[in-house]
């Protein structure tokens, strides 16, 4: 065997043994790492055992909890699905910059809405009661506010739909009453009233003032 068939077989060894180390740790990764992605409930679950320490901790201010809390959600959300469903058919009526705008203005006007309920948490938990498939393959996840005490339970419901392979947040349903249903009707009247642009400054200023959109008064009432 002369000099450069032996260097050959030398490299093609450790070649071989780098790919056999590599493929080693592979399979040692893949023998602690879940062998599937994430079901709904799992998702779900996930979010409220990040959730509850953060409303816990007492060391944290209501600001702070609020912004743990909303950058949680902005991750487990699908603000883009959100915002077509809240508009329906209304959201052909936004070009791509209006489109674009609203889905900024609501996604902050949801925070807006719901961020100043974690001065009323009182050490809830979150019971997961099941699954529901739905239509588009979406999927619902039964959960229960346990309150303890006199305080009667809450059920809400989380619908989620798989977005680049994840499982994300497109509505939830507080007590059989939807959020994508309950914007959708306020918005309705605003788009019908005053056109795409009318309801992006409603949002953005309601935002800028942190209130909460409230469902206009009919004429006459």
């Amino acid at each position: 065997m002369t000099r450069g068939s032996t260097k050959t077989t030398s490299s093609r060894t450790h070649r071989r043994r780098n790919l056999v180390a590599a493929a080693g740790f592979v399979l040692a990764v893949a023998a602690v790492s879940p062998a599937a992605d994430p079901s709904p409930t799992q998702v779900v679950d996930g979010l409220a055992n990040q959730v509850l320490p953060i409303l816990r901790d007492e060391s944290l201010t209501a600001a702070q909890k609020r912004d743990r809390i909303e950058q949680i959600a902005y991750q487990a959300m699908d603000f883009g699905t959100l915002s077509r469903l809240v508009l329906a058919r209304n959201w052909s009526k936004f070009s791509p910059a209006q489109q674009s705008a609203f889905e900024a203005e609501f996604k902050r006007h949801l925070s807006v809405t719901y961020g100043r309920n974690v001065e009323n948490y009182n050490n809830e938990t979150v019971q997961m009661l099941g699954e529901r498939p739905e239509s588009h393959g979406d999927v619902t996840v039964l959960t229960k506010i346990l309150r303890g005490g006199a305080s009667a339970d809450v059920l809400v419901d989380y619908r989620l739909r798989q977005r680049d392979g994840q499982w994300k947040i497109i509505d939830v349903i507080v007590e059989r009453v939807s959020l994508v249903s309950n914007f959708r009707s306020q918005f309705q009247d605003i788009v019908s009233n005053g056109g795409p642009d009318r309801l992006i400054t409603l949002l953005k200023e309601k935002n800028s003032k942190g209130e909460a959109l409230q469902k206009p008064t009919p004429a006459g009432s």
